[in-house]
């Protein structure tokens, strides 16, 4: 099936230096922390507006120092609010271009609609690529089976860690000698794989079918790890998190929760389901497509905690919950389990 530009593989200028903004801690640094941890090899430093406290704990290097050392494009690593590029980045991002390195984004905002950028861009010969933009000629869902076993990384809110954990799968996958993709469907992930869709820059109706595109016919033994978007039970982003577990068709899930969350991020009317409760509604939705499907555990996010406390709570859950439960970034033995019931 592939196409739409062989499921949108990038030419992405390399390596990169990490634009961090006027950030003023990580929250708002997902790209960047994801390429920090993900594609360490891509960042040679990181770079930001004057008084920004926040850090990537990367060296500091001006655009042209970056260029000196080998970068090749400036890296939009911090996200606003609403997916806009802030007008007070303007300085930082034309002082870039005219040092050589194009401009990666992966905001809403395109960087070619700010004239600014534009005309600086075609002064000094430099490229400005926005990743947030799908292909064109993405298809609707069939719904029709197709071969190869697919995992995607769902979640009972946002920003709770699918991506990382579908990467960290499909790395122990590759580990025990299987064949393996993982599958981006965000701005990040697109960049530290080079190739995805970005699922919710999708027109709706054609989200499902770009999610078969994203996976598509395999060799019966080969797994796809399809990183997840969005929750359920999110309020402003189920409908993306809906068509992407349609469109997957997955045999396996794995739900991700942060520990000790309990209220949807930024909207705290809204309460978190239950594990339980999660599992049984995400299985129940994604059996229209895929009948078979299972909930192999839980991806559980336990930053901010030591080591001890870390493996104390994820035991306890084990035991409550009753599926395996661990915490990708800190493998292990319980990583090890969950992994083992991916692919028993």
């Amino acid at each position: 099936m592939p196409s739409p530009t062989e499921i949108a593989g990038l030419d992405l200028p390399k390596p990169y230096l990490l634009f961090l903004g006027d950030a003023a801690d990580t929250t708002f640094l997902k790209t960047g922390l994801g390429l920090r941890d993900w594609a360490p090899d891509l960042c040679v430093a990181e770079h930001k507006c004057p008084g920004a406290a926040a850090t990537l704990d990367l060296p500091a290097m001006t655009p042209r120092a970056a260029y000196a050392a080998g970068a090749r494009a400036l890296v939009l690593s911090a996200a606003s609010i609403g997916g806009a590029i802030s007008e007070r980045w303007i300085p930082d991002l034309i002082d870039a271009l005219e040092a050589g390195l194009d401009i990666i984004s992966g905001a809403h905002d395109r960087l070619g609609d700010i004239a600014q950028l534009r005309q600086a861009a075609a002064a000094h010969g430099r490229r400005l690529i926005d990743v947030r933009i799908p292909p064109s000629g993405l298809p609707i869902a069939s719904g029709r089976r197709r071969s190869g076993r697919r995992l995607l990384t769902v979640g009972t809110d946002c920003a709770l860690g699918k991506k990382y954990t579908a990467l960290a799968l499909a790395e122990a996958f590759r580990a025990r000698g299987l064949a393996a993709d993982f599958r981006a469907t965000g701005q990040t992930g697109i960049m530290i794989a080079g190739r995805g869709i970005p699922i919710d820059a999708v027109v709706s109706d054609f989200v499902a079918g770009a999610a078969e595109m994203l996976s598509p016919v395999a060799d019966p033994a080969h797994w796809d790890v399809i990183e997840g978007q969005g929750s359920l039970f999110h309020p402003s982003y189920a409908g993306v998190s809906l068509g992407l577990l349609h469109g997957s068709q997955p045999d396996v899930l794995v739900l991700c929760h942060a520990h000790g969350r309990d209220r949807i991020v930024g909207l705290p009317d809204f309460p978190l389901p239950s594990i339980g409760r999660a599992i049984e509604v995400t299985v129940q939705q994604a059996r229209l497509t895929n009948p078979g499907v299972r909930c192999a555990g839980v991806s559980l996010n336990t930053a901010g905690l030591s080591a001890a406390e870390a493996e104390r709570a994820i035991a306890a859950l084990t035991m409550e919950w009753g599926v395996p439960v661990a915490d990708p970034m800190r493998r292990g033995p319980a990583f090890d389990r969950l992994v083992e019931a991916c692919l028993a």
